[in-house]
Formats: C-alpha cells, sequence, structure tokens
C-alpha cells in the first residue's frame, strides 16, 4: 500500500529491502511493520498502516529514533500469507536489514515470531491479546481479558440480565484465553454458559453456526472472531433475526468490521475497548486533525487496531530514547516506565499506567461510547 498523502515518503516494501532498493544503516532506523494483509484479518491493514504513517512523520520531525529517520518496511503477518513471516523476519535480522519490530497481527503469530526474534532487535506488540507474555525483548502494550472483558460483562449482564451466554471465536490462544477468562467471571455471576465453539479462520459459511446458536438457548454471545470472519457471522446473524433475543460482545469489532457487516447486522452489538475513532478526547481529536489532514477525508477509518500501531511506533521511540542499553532484559507490559505519545490521551504517556476501556454500542455505522471504565473499575 503506497501512502494517502503525496508529501509523505514511501513506506519500504519487502520486496524492494531485498533488491537493495534502501538507505544505508547509518542513515535510517528501519521498522518492520508486521500487519495482516490478507486473510480474515486483512480488513485491519488500510487503518494500521495509516495510522503508523502519522507516527513515522511525527518521530522524523522530532528527530527520528536514535538520531536516524525512521523508515517502515511493510511486512505481512497474516497467517494466510504465503511466505512464513518467522522466516521472512529471521532472514531480515540476520541481514542487520531492520532495527526493531511494530506487530499489529494475531497471539499466533506471536508466538511463532518470540521463538525466533529472541532479543536480538526490540519487538512492540501493540494490539488486544490475551496477557501473560513475559518474553525478554517482546513488549506487549494492550489490553487484556481483565481489563476488557470483566467490566463489560458485569455491566451488560445488570442491565439486560441473560440468563445463559454462548462462546465462539477463532481456533488459537487469544479466544480460547479470553474466554476461559470470561467463564470465570460468569460463574462468579452465577450464569451458565450452553454453547462454546471454536472455527478455523476463513469458515465460509456461518449457516450451521447460526442455527447452533439459534436453538442453543443463549440470550447473549461474546462473539472472538477475527475480521473478516466476524463480518460473517455478523450477516449471518442479522439475516435470522438473533438479535431479536441476544446481545453481542466483542472485544475485537471495529469500525471496519461496521461497515463491511452493514447497519441492519448490527442491532445490540457491543464491544469494550481502549479506542474509538469517536472517542470524544483532546487526544483523539488532535490525532484525528493530523491522521485525516495527511491521508484526506476518504482515509481508512480509524480504529483501536489502527490507532495502536500509532501508539506502538511511540512506544518504541520512548523505549529506545529512555532504555537504549537495557531494553533486552526487560519484556512483557509493565515492566519498564517507558514514556510516550498516544492517541488516546493528551501528553506524554506512561507504560505503567493502564488506560480506561469503553464500552459502546453499535449505532449504524458509528460507535455510541456509553461506559467509561476506569483503572478503579478494572
Amino acid at each position: 500500500m503506497r501512502p494517502l498523502h503525496p508529501d509523505l515518503p514511501f513506506p519500504m516494501e519487502l520486496a524492494d529491502l531485498r533488491a537493495g532498493r534502501r538507505l544505508s544503516g547509518s542513515e535510517t532506523f528501519r521498522v518492520a511493520l508486521l500487519i495482516p494483509m490478507c486473510g480474515s484479518a486483512g480488513i485491519w491493514a488500510p487503518s494500521c498502516i495509516s495510522s503508523a504513517q502519522v507516527a513515522i512523520a511525527e518521530l522524523n520531525e522530532r528527530g527520528g529514533i536514535a538520531g536516524r529517520k525512521v523508515q517502515l518496511i511493510m511486512i505481512d503477518a497474516a497467517v494466510e500469507a504465503p511466505e512464513p513471516v518467522e522466516e521472512v523476519v529471521n532472514g531480515l535480522i540476520e541481514a542487520r536489514a531492520i532495527d526493531a519490530i511494530v506487530g499489529m497481527h494475531i497471539s499466533a503469530i506471536r508466538q511463532r515470531l518470540s521463538k525466533v526474534v529472541r532479543q536480538r532487535i526490540p519487538y512492540v506488540y501493540t494490539p488486544l491479546y490475551e496477557g501473560g507474555e513475559t518474553t525478554a525483548g517482546l513488549f506487549a502494550i494492550g489490553e487484556t481479558p481483565d481489563e476488557q472483558l470483566g467490566p463489560a460483562i458485569k455491566l451488560l449482564q445488570e442491565r439486560y440480565r441473560p440468563a445463559s451466554w454462548a462462546l465462539i471465536g477463532n481456533d488459537y490462544v487469544w479466544p480460547r484465553s479470553s474466554h476461559s477468562y470470561a467463564k470465570g467471571r460468569l460463574r462468579e455471576l452465577g450464569v451458565p454458559v450452553v454453547m462454546e465453539r471454536y472455527v478455523p479462520f476463513g469458515l465460509n459459511c456461518m449457516g450451521r453456526l447460526i442455527d447452533e446458536l439459534a436453538t442453543s438457548g443463549a440470550d447473549a454471545v461474546l462473539l472472538s472472531l477475527v475480521g473478516q470472519d466476524a463480518v460473517a457471522f455478523n450477516r449471518a446473524f442479522g439475516r435470522a433475526d438473533l438479535h431479536r433475543r441476544m446481545i453481542r460482545l466483542s472485544c475485537a469489532m471495529e469500525e471496519n468490521g461496521l461497515l463491511a457487516s452493514g447497519a441492519a447486522n448490527l442491532e445490540r452489538l457491543f464491544t469494550a475497548s481502549s479506542y474509538f475513532g469517536v472517542l470524544p478526547t483532546e487526544a483523539n481529536a488532535a490525532f484525528k486533525e493530523r491522521y485525516y489532514s495527511m491521508h484526506g477525508d476518504t482515509a481508512p477509518v480509524l480504529n483501536a487496531l489502527g490507532q495502536s500501531t500509532y501508539e506502538g511506533l511511540q512506544f518504541l521511540a520512548g523505549l529506545m530514547g529512555g532504555h537504549h542499553q537495557s531494553w533486552h532484559m526487560q519484556g512483557g507490559q509493565d515492566s519498564l516506565p517507558v514514556q510516550y505519545h498516544s492517541g488516546r490521551q493528551s501528553g506524554v504517556q506512561s507504560a505503567l499506567d493502564r488506560k480506561p476501556i469503553y464500552l459502546a454500542r453499535a449505532d449504524g455505522l458509528q460507535f455510541h461510547i456509553i461506559k467509561e471504565f476506569k483503572n478503579s473499575d478494572l
């Protein structure tokens, strides 16, 4: 994908790097931006790239990272990518062709890459995830189920009083871990889970899953499907009119998913997230102004996953600026007092301070924020 703004430097693509078309290492700080560009999660790519480009422009205005101009290298980190991402990344590290990684991809890819990167370069992992990452040199800065799901489940249970829940997700670590946490919370609330299903990526037909859900007796469903799979589910859910008798909660449904699902298929859909494009903060207003000034009014929609790449690059700059000599000895989420800029809240943020979580309801093709959960609620 090329930048939407004519004055913005092109991100370097993998083919260009392998062909040797790059500036020397002394002149640039090369960041591999790992995002899914195909498959179920490929719907997120345009927003992620466009948000990352805003961060690159800001960092370079401030002198780059380690005194070097920052340059993005685009790498497809989809499960369905034709070349295994860990082989691509290992080759680039060995060739000293990249200086750091910012990854916005599913946890299964992170687990594979953690065995390859091995503290040779810093690795910032940006999206929501299942928690528990402690690998040295790998910094997971996204939200975890206890932050997102706990308060949201409690509020929806109090407001709508569903008598039972269904849990549906893709078959990998994040949905399974999130659902394990959700089952514990629901058990505390005395609410049974009557259906739990995990499906492969790219499921062609949701009909059988929807039929099973319709006969399960569930009044609420926790949806942990990724990207286009969630879109396919929502469309089938809407066609079956299941919104008339059950609510949906997701932690990964974002603005691209709303547009693709269609307004008629989004009734009584709730999302718990650390960021929405409509977030009414001064920081987000400033971020949106920079974003649309750079990319134009028809830019990809802002969402939590895209904003996370902006934040991940800012975190990387703070990490290298404050902990250049010691980053490889630390890891996880809260182990270093990294100072960085965010599109969510004003001022310089610290990684040690957990950010608010918001619960929003789909309102047509947009989100309407109905509750902010602060640290005391989490």
